[in-house]
């Protein structure tokens, strides 16, 4: 009933409890301190020893390997009884080209490690601490539902995250656990900065949207606080573009 809706705190993280992974900086940065801001409590993991910038809000920083920062945090929440309220599962690579099949192959294995098989693990690490109303959020990209050039790892690897996520909102969705994919399009980050300053390629990717720009941080982490709270309590198994229109342009 409409009128039993808590509409003031529809989308407040606060009493919630999160991990977000590749939170040293660019999107991961970004999500972990919307989340935080938003009133969760924030455990922003990554590889770099601090992140980019100071997080504002309830955020403690894990410097580490994603799957074995997310089980040692797991334990320790564990330990005293706690939950995990939600996961986000930002971390991922892209890798620069290599010219012979032995630096393909390695590229391509590396690249599905990290930005599948690392996903997977922390999902099966948070999973028994995840209450009924918890969210997986696993950042895919539009890379996961269209072929990019020169890069079959990572839109292999994104394809998979993709239909990992519906695989496990079906597994999960007996305990009440919601998976949603968040798929952003080009968004400028450290990652994308080379084509970014790239006068060329910077308009090609502008021009494939229907709002006429790339993508900031900033504009995922809606989407992000949506996912996560209980505004989305009816929502499992989807793929949520933020892509500023482009798979919705087609061929103009």
């Amino acid at each position: 009933m409409t009128e039993n809706l808590d509409v003031a705190n529809l989308f407040s993280l606060n009493g919630k409890a999160a991990i977000v992974t590749g939170a040293s900086r660019g999107i991961g940065f970004a999500l972990a301190q919307g989340l935080a801001l938003a009133g969760a409590q924030v455990f922003a993991v990554a590889r770099s020893v601090q992140p980019a910038e100071p997080f504002e809000g309830d955020v403690r920083y894990v410097s580490g390997d994603a799957n074995e920062a997310v089980a040692a945090i797991a334990s320790e929440i564990g330990a005293r009884q706690g939950r995990i309220d939600v996961l986000v599962n930002a971390a991922g690579i892209t890798l620069p080209a290599a010219s012979d099949r032995e630096g393909m192959l390695a590229n391509f294995d590396q690249t599905l490690k990290v930005n599948l098989t690392t996903p997977f693990a922390c999902c099966l690490t948070v999973r028994p601490l995840m209450p009924r109303g918890g969210s997986i959020i696993n950042v895919t990209s539009i890379g996961s539902v269209m072929g990019f050039p020169g890069n079959p790892g990572y839109v292999a690897a994104k394809g998979g995250l993709r239909m990992m996520t519906k695989a496990l909102a079906v597994d999960y969705g007996t305990s009440g656990i919601r998976v949603n994919a968040l798929a952003p399009g080009y968004i400028h980050t450290d990652m994308t900065a080379k084509s970014y300053a790239d006068p060329v390629l910077n308009a090609q990717r502008r021009r494939h949207t229907c709002l006429d720009r790339w993508g900031a941080v900033g504009d995922l982490v809606g989407t992000a606080i949506f996912l996560a709270s209980d505004a989305s309590g009816y929502i499992t198994g989807q793929d949520i573009f933020v892509d500023g229109g482009w798979t919705a342009k087609g061929l103009t």
